[in-house]
């Protein structure tokens, strides 16, 4: 039998190096392995953490956003509000003051004084109460001017009725205040209904029935409605 051969000093570092070159390579290998890896995984990571910061930027504008579009519509909305609730009161104070000149006017006019108007009144009050008997008050200065009217109406009511008479009594006790603005109040012979044919009360109906009317001749409003006379 052969004995075993044995390496030589030469043999055994050659052997030497080529097991540290082969491990060195091994190492480099997975190194540059692990290196890869660590980039792949940095990389997704990256851009997981861009796709959240991005999508938490977006979110965060798109919140602002709206609370600015609201913010704004709502400044819009205030300040419009505060426009129009200027313009309704200085409409209101217009209408307002018109009605108070209008006011001074009938105190100061020749309304009560014009025997026309108040027939018109009085034959009102008679057609309404449809009774034998009526009360008329007026103001103590119209008095004159008032029974004349009385009898102008008294007459026409007789022809437009067939020939039915109607007894009208001016109130001697109780007037009208001296301070209004004139016109009649029609009572019926118990004193029970009362017909307020004053100008005073003339003037709040005016401004209620004509108020529409008036809006429109002043300020345009309401042009397509209709009123009744």
């Amino acid at each position: 039998m052969s004995q075993p051969h044995s390496m030589t000093d030469d043999q055994v570092a050659t052997e030497l190096r080529k097991m540290t070159a082969f491990i060195r390579q091994e190492a480099l290998e997975k190194a540059r392995e692990i290196h890869l890896k660590a980039d792949e995984e940095f990389s997704i990571e990256k851009s997981k953490l861009v796709r959240t910061e991005t999508s938490r930027i977006d979110a965060d504008y798109a919140k602002r956003h709206t609370q600015a579009g609201m913010s704004q519509q709502i400044a819009k909305s205030t300040l419009a509000n505060k426009v129009r609730l200027r313009v309704l009161g200085a409409k209101q104070e217009m209408l307002n003051d018109l009605f108070e000149q209008a006011g001074k006017k009938l105190k100061e006019g020749k309304q009560a004084k014009e025997e026309g108007v108040l027939k018109g009144l009085v034959l009102e009050g008679l057609y309404a109460l449809n009774e034998k008997k009526v009360v008329v008050r007026c103001r103590k200065q119209d008095v004159e001017v008032v029974g004349k009217a009385v009898e102008a109406a008294r007459g026409e009511y007789k022809e437009k009725m067939g020939g039915r008479e109607v007894e009208v009594v001016i109130d001697e006790k109780e007037r009208l205040p001296e301070d209004s603005a004139g016109g009649v109040s029609i009572l019926n012979g118990t004193g029970k209904i009362d017909i307020n044919n004053t100008f005073d009360e003339r003037l709040k109906l005016l401004e209620t029935d004509a108020l529409p009317s008036v809006r429109t001749t002043l300020f345009g409003e309401n042009k397509n409605r209709k009123f009744k006379d």
